[in-house]
């Protein structure tokens, strides 16, 4: 990570003494940011891809593709809907014993439920049962992912030089293209590499049991981090610590809406980029699904490339700026995205393509623009909720919504699901903007 200045910019933590304890790098809160969401996102995407690729054929076999496929994104959702739950859940679970305790529990229950879905028979052998432990399985992730939060993201927002917040922002970010590159090009390998029969028996199981070991080596790696004294007195000292939820909808209910609809262009592509086009080459285009996934692939490399830019650009003309005319091209792409994927494989690769790095550049300052409306004292418990709100409202049913409406009235409404997102994040940011220059003449 030669890109991030580990030795500028440090912040000193003090001993009870009032003595120099030790120093805090923004540099090195980043490396577990960037640990910990990586991680996150390739147990994320693993359930992803089997959910197009995989589970409709092994949980669904009685329904025809196209039902079997919407009934597989039902219970994809099913974690988006489970996440606030889970943070709230932790939260408490946090004031009463310590982060620490609160990670260990979530990242345990994420890797067991994990590994629970990589040994879980398929309907062939349970029958509705089968059905019944992934959806149980798929709301323990949920609940896992939102207990999950470490506040090191708000911590490196805080910490990070004033000229170089849209840098130190999108670290966190890299996670999500880093962790479909991997959970895709894994996926593409075993398909590519077994039979059918092999593959749906047994082969699409490995990526869990990836997963599941990378939750553990990842869980370490963040503990070592956030259960230090040093970092224990960082957050104590920028008041990084719970609230009642009552209180913070109370006193920022507005804001945690604001940020939930603010960064809706860049969720709303999130999914019609990754999982959902899964569904529709393979029921839809004669594309080898392998080689489909390795565009995909190089589709994750652009969104890198797109979310290192984001830093540039953001600490160049604002964050709120950068995302309002990330929204705009997010709008302007919705216009000929149909076209291109109803059109021929090259079309069809043009989109991934072309989407992937849109959505890089919009993912890359999605996270936190508008959470420093919150306060020391609420953005630890106001971020995370934020952030599982915008999941839910803009990614949970992407798969399910946008697959069922193209699939029955033309790949239309594929555009009328992107330009949502956009207006929603554009007025979002002018609802934001205002109340910004009210409280300023109060």
């Amino acid at each position: 990570m030669s890109s991030i200045p580990a030795s500028s910019s440090t912040v000193s933590v003090h001993g009870p003494d009032s003595e120099p304890h030790s120093e805090v790098a923004p540099g090195e809160i980043a490396v577990g940011v960037v640990i910990g969401r990586a991680s996150e996102y390739f147990d994320f995407f693993v359930y992803g891809i089997a959910s197009a690729l995989v589970f409709p054929r092994v949980f669904f076999p009685f329904a025809e593709p196209l039902q079997a496929t919407l009934y597989s994104f039902a219970v994809f959702a099913l974690a988006f809907i489970a996440r606030p739950v889970g943070t709230a859940l932790f939260l408490r679970i946090q004031e009463r014993w310590s982060r620490g305790t609160k990670m260990t529990a979530a990242l345990f229950l994420l890797g067991t439920s994990t590994a629970g879905i990589a040994f879980l028979p398929g309907y062939a052998r349970l029958g509705a049962a089968a059905i019944v432990l992934l959806a149980l399985l798929r709301i323990a992730q949920g609940v896992a992912l939102g207990g999950s939060w470490d506040g090191l993201p708000s911590l490196l927002a805080l910490n990070a030089p004033r000229h170089r917040r849209g840098w130190y922002a999108m670290l966190g970010q890299l996670g999500a293209p880093v962790g479909f590159i991997v959970a895709a090009a894994l996926f593409a390998f075993l398909h590519s590499s077994l039979s059918a029969d092999d593959f749906y028996a047994w082969g699409w199981r490995y990526p869990f049991f990836a997963a599941f070991a990378i939750n553990v080596v990842a869980l370490f790696a963040r503990l070592r981090l956030v259960v230090t004294h040093q970092y224990e007195q960082q957050m104590g000292q920028r008041e990084l610590q719970p609230v009642p939820l009552r209180e913070l909808f109370r006193e920022k209910g507005r804001h945690v809406l604001i940020g939930a609809f603010a960064p809706l262009a860049s969720y709303a592509l999130f999914h019609i980029v990754t999982i959902f086009p899964i569904s529709w080459i393979l029921l839809y285009s004669g594309q080898p699904i392998a080689g489909f996934l390795m565009v995909q692939v190089a589709g994750g490399f652009l969104a890198i490339g797109g979310v290192l830019a984001s830093g540039v650009i953001a600490d160049r003309f604002g964050r709120v700026p950068t995302l309002g005319a990330l929204a705009l091209a997010i709008a302007m792409f919705s216009g000929f995205a149909p076209t291109l994927l109803g059109g021929g494989p090259l079309a069809q690769d043009a989109f991934i393509l072309i989407g992937f790095l849109l959505l890089g550049l919009s993912y890359g300052q999605s996270s936190g623009a508008v959470t420093r409306n919150f306060g020391s004292r609420y953005r630890y418990t106001g971020a995370a909720l934020t952030s599982d709100f915008a999941w839910l409202i803009g990614a949970a049913f992407a798969p399910l919504v946008a697959l069922g409406l193209c699939a029955h009235f033309g790949l239309a409404y594929l555009g009328a699901y992107l330009l949502s997102g956009a207006l929603s994040t554009l007025a979002a940011l002018g609802i934001h903007t205002w109340l910004k220059r009210r409280e300023a003449q109060d």
